[in-house]
């Protein structure tokens, strides 16, 4: 019973914070318990507790005596997460690269392919798979750090990661080539084990990323 009742928490949790992430649930909107009740089929314990977690990941605000909200956007606090992404990917590539082994080659030139090939359908201008672009960005993304031999790191850029997921999808517009050729010499970068320009070649891609997305969150207002 108790498995059971973990599946249905986990699910539960999956589905709100893909919702947020993906901006299904917007920025500021109350979190009603009994909307959400009707809406994800759970139980109004299970609500509290997933609302309870995604609070403590930051993602969810809550106010004592008002309740749950969906955390609010603003330009500080997407810098701020892309700052932390730099720190911690950073750390996170240079050991994978320092202690990759040939599995870890052969997942990242996996990784690498796929997300190339969405890449290219997305310069196209086919825009209808945006999250399998976006989960095939965080698998090439993962697979670059993936030797780092951290699971405490792992799951902390997991978050911070989907932190900074969450902003680009509210403004969603594709950067073309330049997010392609951004990929592609990290890829070449980290395959010649060269920690210097990988880790160069990442922090620029995130930072052209954050202005990008800066921009669009300014023509947006």
């Amino acid at each position: 019973m108790s498995g059971s009742m973990n599946t249905v928490g986990s699910s539960t949790y999956e589905h709100i914070k893909h919702d947020i992430i993906f901006g299904e649930l917007e920025p500021g909107t109350k979190l009603k318990l009994e909307g959400l009740k009707e809406r994800y089929s759970a139980s109004v314990s299970t609500l509290r507790e997933t609302l309870n977690r995604l609070a403590s990941e930051g993602f969810v605000d809550a106010a004592e005596q008002r309740g749950f909200f969906v955390r609010p956007v603003s330009p500080g606090d997407l810098t701020e997460i892309a700052e932390l992404r730099i720190l911690l990917e950073g750390s996170a590539l240079e050991t994978s690269i320092e202690t990759g082994d040939a599995d870890w080659e052969g997942n990242l030139v996996a990784a690498h392919h796929k997300l190339h090939l969405i890449e290219q359908k997305m310069q196209s201008g086919d825009h209808s798979q945006k999250e399998q672009w976006k989960r095939y960005d965080w698998e090439f993304h993962q697979a670059l750090i993936r030797a780092c031999n951290s699971e405490n790191l792992l799951a902390l850029h997991g978050v911070i990661f989907d932190k900074y997921l969450r902003y680009q999808m509210l403004v969603l517009t594709y950067r073309g080539s330049e997010a392609i050729l951004e990929h592609r010499a990290m890829f070449d970068a980290a395959l010649a084990r060269d920690v210097p320009r990988a880790k160069a070649e990442l922090e620029k891609h995130i930072r052209l990323g954050l202005e990008h997305t800066l921009t669009a969150m300014a023509n947006a207002d």
